[in-house]
């Protein structure tokens, strides 16, 4: 666990920029179509749900990132100077997809596993 913040602090909604990532992300896993459905869909999709990081990346089955990836270290230094983080988007299926937010899960779980990270959810048949 890292020592350097006591903890995080989470935006109500998605940056602008997380969509197009997460569905060009997505277009290498279901192409570009089905990709763009999906990203549309987290976009619409306005409730968050909130998991603990652990169970994120063990039903995701992605390993953890060290807390020195470049990554997972710039999310340490925005939580550090008091910016809040954006949601994660998720595809529900198995295993889940984190289209976009998988360096932010790695810095909440290296801050506290069992924070509560809020995402945005939406099931794998749109």
């Amino acid at each position: 666990m890292c020592t350097l913040v006591a903890s995080e602090h989470w935006k109500d909604d998605p940056e602008a920029e997380d969509f197009p990532a997460a569905e060009s992300y997505l277009s290498l896993l279901v192409g570009e179509e089905a990709a763009a459905k999906l990203a549309k869909a987290l976009r619409k999709e306005r409730s968050l749900k909130h998991y603990a990081a652990k169970d994120l990346l063990r039903a995701a089955d992605l390993p953890l990132l060290a807390s020195n990836d470049s990554e997972v270290a710039a999310d340490f230094k925005k939580v550090k100077q008091g910016d809040k983080l954006s949601p994660v988007l998720l595809v529900q299926g198995v295993p889940l997809w984190v289209a976009d937010g998988y360096h932010r899960i790695c810095a909440s779980y290296h801050l506290d596993e069992k924070t509560q990270v809020p995402c945005r959810v939406v099931a794998r048949t749109h």
